[in-house]
């Protein structure tokens, strides 16, 4: 009589999670094709039941821009460092604007997924990276009207530059998704207890623009306001922004002191947002 008990394989374990830095990332990478699905849904959603369909990812840069060169460019007279106006706010509205979706909507992941994380098991790490990557399709599309604005304004013998700073421009993309779902995934953690806080950043965000060089370049905040520049200076979307300008078109206040402070801040704000997110989804059901 065989006496040998044969051992169960299973594909899937589902386990308490008793490790706080334990992020599951191999689980992540087997539901990758979730991930892509998830993206896709985004995408979609975006300009799904509209008549333009895509083209309002370049209408929204279009509006602004135009909005931006009357009433900062021409009434308030704010200085554009010598490049052409609409090209300098493109650049960073661009910029800001993929962050700001990515800290917006990543801030509410829990509250505006619960109904699924409740019910079904995947990494939740895969719903704040959907958000990065989906937004970034949109990022990509507003590039590329930046760049036709780009060779127009060379085209035309504008004051524009394109230099081998460039090349750190899949670093930038990185600092702003980064920093983008660090921010988001602390602020998830929070709402899911206090829903005042969802409010706060519905008109934060928006505010917090005015602290990065989005409408003005860091040059000229430091020569009119030197007491208070310095927060615009350590912001760390405020070197992004600037070495973007700097690489695409020549100009702007590049430092590499500034891109590493940013850098340091961005890798800091990722690693605790991970952490508190990998704490707070565990229970987070029980509070939205």
């Amino acid at each position: 009589m065989n006496n040998l008990v044969e051992e169960e394989v299973w594909d899937t374990e589902i386990t308490p999670r008793n490790n706080l830095f334990d992020l599951k990332l191999k689980d992540v990478w087997h539901y990758r094709d979730l991930l892509s699905l998830l993206v896709r849904r985004d995408f979609v959603s975006f300009y799904k039941q509209t008549i333009l369909g895509p083209i309002w990812f370049f209408v929204q840069p279009i509006i602004t821009i135009v909005i931006y060169t009357v009433v900062f460019g021409n009434l308030a007279g704010i200085p554009v460092d010598g490049l052409p106006k609409p090209l300098f706010y493109l650049a960073g509205t661009i910029v800001w604007s993929y962050f700001a979706d990515c800290l917006t909507k990543t801030s509410s992941v829990f509250r505006d997924n619960a109904a699924v994380m409740g019910k079904v098991y995947f990494p939740r790490l895969i719903m704040p990276l959907s958000i990065v990557a989906s937004n970034i399709i949109k990022f990509s599309i507003q590039l590329a009207l930046f760049i036709i604005l780009m060779v127009y304004f060379i085209y035309t013998g504008a004051n524009v530059h394109i230099n081998s700073f460039v090349f750190l421009f899949p670093f930038l993309i990185f600092l702003i998704a980064a920093l983008g779902l660090g921010l988001g995934m602390l602020i998830s953690a929070v709402t899911t207890k206090y829903r005042d806080v969802a409010f706060l950043i519905s008109f934060g965000v928006p505010l917090l623009m005015y602290t990065t060089t989005v409408i003005y370049p860091l040059s000229a905040a430091m020569a009119k306001y030197p007491k208070y520049s310095w927060i615009i200076k350590f912001n760390p979307i405020t070197a992004i922004i600037e070495t973007f300008r700097y690489g695409f078109l020549g100009k702007g206040s590049f430092s590499w002191q500034l891109l590493g402070i940013s850098t340091l801040v961005t890798v800091c704000i990722l690693f605790i947002g991970l952490i508190v997110f990998n704490k707070v989804e565990k229970d987070f059901v029980d509070t939205v």
